[in-house]
């Protein structure tokens, strides 16, 4: 006889089972090992409760036993029954049952409940706004950029991590703010903003190639603006990136108007007239210089390092 174990994902509201699930609940004695199991409400059988692994292994031998599992896995108690039934002269089958399984991006709620728990019971986080987070959240970023330049893809994984905490963080404490939002808000802005923006994916415009998508994409964005009463194609730029980043991004969003002459210093209009020459050359202007001042690093560092074995052999 099998003892059969049906797990579940705490990801996944209670009751919500696979079919499989609901039959093998039908087939054998239940049990379980906490009486506050989220299951319990919506078995109308009875459940058994107990977690007395060696008995559980033997029982199993002469008939079907239902195990039901806690959503945080019951790994002690799965590794006890394993044991216990490889201690029995005939051992039954033990068979595992998924009942819910998580879907993509389950683990965000994870994300958010320990989010929920930081603001409320750590006396840094509880006490952090908006303004404080801004250092981190720039510097976060620049992390990311950093393995993606470096190529190291290893730490790419936990450099992403470290910055979504921090848009985690804000919609926290946003969240407290009597005309606040939250986490749901940011993400269902978002969500309607890369439907509204991608017809050819969501609606029935056909599109050629990427080129036409892109100039779909700016076309809606302008007609976004004007919705808003903002005749400016230079709206909504944040004027506080990096000074090359902002240059480029104002050549490309002024359209039309880009062949404007600015007022300003000499250097700061041959500053401004390479951007136009890099953009015109299909170029990231913050991108060059920043791997040209990479290799300058690595050369400095090379001739401080080959100066210092020197002196060492000296």
């Amino acid at each position: 006889m099998p003892l059969i174990i049906v797990t579940t994902s705490p990801r996944v509201a209670p009751g919500l089972l696979s079919g499989r699930a609901w039959e093998v609940l039908a087939s054998g004695r239940l049990l379980a090992g906490s009486a506050d199991h989220p299951l319990l409400p919506f078995i109308s059988r009875n459940v058994e409760i107990r977690a007395d692994a060696p008995g559980i292994a033997a029982e199993a031998v002469g008939e079907t036993l239902v195990w039901l599992a806690s959503p945080s896995g019951d790994e002690d108690f799965m590794r006890a029954v394993g044991h216990a039934a490889l201690a029995l002269p005939e051992p039954p089958e033990i068979e595992v049952v998924p009942g819910s399984y998580d879907l993509p991006g389950a683990r965000l709620l994870d994300m958010v409940g320990v989010m929920d728990q930081l603001r409320r019971k750590c006396p840094w986080d509880g006490k952090q706004t908006h303004e404080s987070l801004v250092p981190y959240l720039l510097e976060e970023a620049y992390e990311v950029l950093e393995t993606i330049e470096a190529g190291d893809y290893a730490a790419l994984q936990e450099e992403l991590g470290d910055l979504f905490f921090q848009v985690v963080f804000h919609a926290r404490v946003a969240q407290e703010r009597e005309d606040g939002f939250d986490i749901d808000d940011v993400a269902e802005g978002i969500v309607d903003k890369l439907v509204r923006r991608h017809p050819h994916v969501f609606g029935d415009v056909t599109v050629a190639d990427a080129d036409e998508v892109n100039a779909n994409w700016e076309a809606i964005k302008k007609a976004e603006r004007a919705a808003k009463g903002s005749g400016s194609p230079l709206s909504g730029v944040p004027m506080g990136q990096p000074a090359l980043s902002l240059a480029a991004q104002l050549l490309r969003r002024a359209g039309a108007h880009a062949d404007l002459r600015p007022s300003g210093s000499d250097l700061g209009l041959r500053l401004f007239d390479l951007v136009r020459e890099a953009r015109a050359q299909g170029l990231d202007p913050e991108a060059e210089l920043r791997a040209v001042a990479r290799s300058f690093r690595d050369a400095v560092t090379r001739v401080s390092t080959d100066g210092q074995d020197a002196v060492t052999e000296e």
